[in-house]
């Protein structure tokens, strides 16, 4: 298998909460996975993606839930494997059922020094991120989060969100970016009635200052979607929201995915302190 590129900064062994880990990160580097039967999950091991064949599994597993559950159009280079020009300059964090060795959830960071040799952000590609240019000296962009459809319990999430946190400190940087997706598709039809209705009403408790606003580059027409429905964010930006996190603005609409685009920014200084005590310990 090969090896993929030194990563910008120096991986450190992750600290997570208790009872997440029950084996060293590079404990599968060690063993060959056996597919455990549903009923038999086992804990869950974090790691970072250290040979293209992990980054492979990642890809897979994004291909299942974005294009074959969201009915993303994906542009693939390899069938089966959502692939971009970014995944090259990413880190790529990953979490396994330790008894199948499957990869369950994934995010990839890009961090500033990678940000420069790739030229841009993903985020960029969407938004004017002008305004944020004073942040990005110690900002990271975080993308593709997805987690395995039988796993949609919180521990996996919670799982990288503890590497994530690590990482962030250890590396001394504070600020996290990414565009967090609301799905167009529900209940087999295509609206932007319950985007617009998220946004309604996101933007009244959780915009951040105006000198942080950010301007899309395809807007969802909002405007022309009933934004009244009583209806909750996804559990992943709930989650966001939780930590402290705030909206950068009004939704994108990203057709190849198919969903509409909420710009969100969370910084460390602002985990609230039950959230710093669980993930660093402070």
């Amino acid at each position: 298998m090969r090896e993929l590129p030194n990563p910008t900064f120096a991986l450190s062994p992750l600290s997570l909460p208790k009872g997440l880990l029950h084996r060293p990160a590079d404990y599968f580097q060690a063993i060959s996975p056996v597919k455990a039967p549903q009923n038999e999950r086992g804990a869950l091991v974090v790691s970072w993606a250290r040979h293209q064949d992990e980054v492979r599994s990642v890809q897979r597993l994004r291909y299942r839930v974005f294009a074959d559950e969201m009915g993303a159009r994906l542009n693939a280079s390899l069938p089966g494997h959502d692939i971009d020009i970014f995944d090259n300059y990413c880190e790529h964090l990953l979490v396994r059922d330790l008894a199948s060795g499957e990869v369950v959830g994934t995010y990839r960071l890009l961090t500033p020094v990678q940000a420069g040799r790739a030229g841009s952000t993903y985020s960029d590609l969407e938004f004017d991120l002008t305004r944020l240019r004073s942040l990005r000296e110690r900002m990271v962009e975080l993308g593709r989060s997805c987690v395995h459809p039988d796993y949609r319990t919180g521990g996996v999430i919670m799982a990288l969100w503890g590497a994530l946190a690590e990482f962030m400190v250890r590396n001394k940087l504070d600020t996290m970016i990414g565009c967090a997706s609301i799905p167009m598709l529900h209940n087999g039809i295509a609206s932007g009635d319950i985007a617009a209705s998220i946004w309604q009403q996101l933007k009244t408790t959780h915009l951040a200052p105006i000198e942080y606003r950010v301007h899309p580059r395809l807007p969802l027409p909002v405007a022309q979607f009933d934004s009244s429905l009583a209806v909750e964010p996804p559990a992943l930006i709930k989650g966001y929201l939780r930590l402290g996190a705030k909206i950068l603005g009004a939704p994108a609409w990203d057709p190849d995915f198919n969903t509409a685009d909420l710009p969100m920014l969370m910084r460390i200084n602002d985990l609230p302190p039950r959230y710093r005590k669980h993930f660093l310990g402070k």
